[in-house]
């Protein structure tokens, strides 16, 4: 057996535990990083890195096939074999040689092997060869391990060898046809990006799509999938699923649906089940509750940052907790001030109100902030301001017949924006502005003063202002 002495251990090598680590090696604590698979974790492998590459060449072919003089020129579909290529140069070819030696560049000390909480700040290692080392952290241990795919109990599920987002982002070979159970990101996304790869697909969702967004985004989403060809079947609960060797049966409440393969995109769970949750009092498998420093309550030297506190399932998001708590404990082991009122240097504030998402269907759908329904719960004073985004110069330019929507939420009595919501093709980039003007607080009446470049899908903010008026 070995053993160190650190002064932090992370468990779990995602980007997530990289921006930890980074973070306490540059406020001068030593710190290991514990990574059973992969470093670099769910995004970089089986997430967001491979599922937009599996995307994009589909966005790309739909916007030219959508500006005549290009659309000439498309002869042809997607190369399949050249986009899953393309996907497979993302993923570094599921090797992690370059995370690890940006790792070693970084001074953070890599220990492979599951990682477990096994004492008051110590972590057990066992090694893929059994080999087992003890670590013992001066200050902080950090859970960073994410978050898993989670299935519903549904009869014959799990014997029918379903696909989870991890199979389905890592497809060798494009089947024939694929039935998505689910209506969330996950599910909208790859049934979009199958369909583009030639695959019939059948959306089962037992409610609406895109529960928590805006309801015009989710109509506009099951519209862009029926246009594609994709069958969409909401509010269809999902009785069974059997697999014989030709093919997958799912029995739904709206009938049988066939398909080479099935893919369940129905959510996530803690990644905490084996991790020693237990040796701390508290239950595994269970999300951790953190403070907004991201310090676990009740265990003042134990940290849950990313998924796996559930305040926000999203890298970018996981990333930002990350580089607060890597400050945040820097601070704490030096005796520095804790900056941790509202958006101070040490708290993961925008988790409460600024999360930006994307949803990179066909249309987009950018969001942060709160949506009209939630502001108004909120107890809010609220306007809502809605434009047409095809009337914007530089939307129509991008594509003939572009069609979208803005929204934009305001707090009435601070008079500013709380909440936007953009849906149409390719506007994500639309998305920062938003944040930072709701991060910022930056009243309407300053607003006016962000002129936007003519002619871009920018000046979209100028059309809601329009739309709003001038305020007093």
């Amino acid at each position: 057996m070995n053993r160190k002495d650190v002064d932090v251990v992370v468990i779990g090598a995602g980007p997530v535990g990289e921006n930890v680590a980074d973070r306490t090696v540059q406020g001068g604590l030593t710190t290991v990083i514990v990574e059973a698979e992969l470093v670099g974790g769910e995004c970089s492998y089986w997430a967001c890195m491979p599922s937009k590459a599996l995307l994009r060449p589909g966005q790309v072919l739909d916007a030219a096939r959508a500006i005549p003089g290009a659309a000439e020129a498309v002869t042809a579909g997607l190369d399949v074999a050249e986009v899953l290529s393309r996907r497979d140069r993302f993923t570094s070819g599921w090797s992690d040689a370059g995370q690890v030696s940006w790792l070693e560049g970084a001074g953070i000390e890599l220990v492979r092997g599951h990682g477990r909480i096994s004492g008051e700040r110590e972590v057990t290692v066992v090694g893929g060869d059994g080999t087992r080392t003890v670590i013992t952290a001066r200050h902080a241990v950090v859970v960073a391990t994410g978050s898993v795919a989670s299935a519903p109990p549904i009869p014959g599920l799990a014997e029918a060898g379903a696909w989870t987002s991890r199979e389905a982002t890592s497809v060798r070979t494009v089947p024939d046809s694929v039935a998505v159970i689910g209506g969330g990101v996950v599910a909208t996304e790859m049934a979009t990006a199958f369909a583009a790869l030639g695959s019939e697909v059948t959306v089962i969702a037992r409610h609406a799509l895109l529960s928590g967004m805006e309801p015009f985004a989710a109509e506009a989403v099951l519209e862009g999938l029926r246009e594609r060809g994709v069958t969409v079947l909401t509010d269809t609960a999902t009785a069974r699923v059997d697999r014989d060797e030709n093919s997958v049966t799912i029995a739904t409440s709206a009938g049988t649906v066939t398909a080479a393969e099935v893919l369940v995109a129905t959510g996530r769970s803690a990644a905490t089940a084996d991790i020693g949750m237990e040796h701390v009092g508290l239950t595994p498998g269970d999300w951790l509750d953190v403070d907004d420093t991201l310090r676990v309550t009740g265990v003042d030297w134990l940290y849950g940052v990313g998924d796996v506190n559930h305040r926000a399932l999203l890298t970018h998001q996981g990333k930002y907790q990350g580089r607060a708590a890597g400050d945040v404990i820097a601070a704490r082991a030096a005796g520095r001030p804790v900056d941790d009122g509202p958006w101070g240097t040490h708290v993961a504030t925008a988790d409460h109100a600024a999360v930006p998402h994307v949803v990179f269907t066909a249309p987009e759908v950018a969001s942060v902030g709160l949506t009209a329904a939630g502001a108004t719960d909120a107890g809010l004073t609220v306007r809502v301001v809605d434009y047409d985004l095809g009337r914007v110069a530089g939307a129509s330019l991008s594509r003939d017949g572009y069609t979208g929507r803005a929204r934009m939420v305001v707090d009435e009595d601070r008079q500013v924006v709380v909440g936007a919501t953009f849906v149409g093709p390719e506007v994500a980039e639309l998305l920062q502005t938003a944040t930072t003007a709701i991060v910022a607080e930056i009243p309407l009446s300053r607003l006016w003063h962000a002129v936007p470049a003519y002619p871009t899908v920018s000046e979209i903010w100028l059309r809601l202002l329009e739309a709003y008026g001038r305020p007093a």
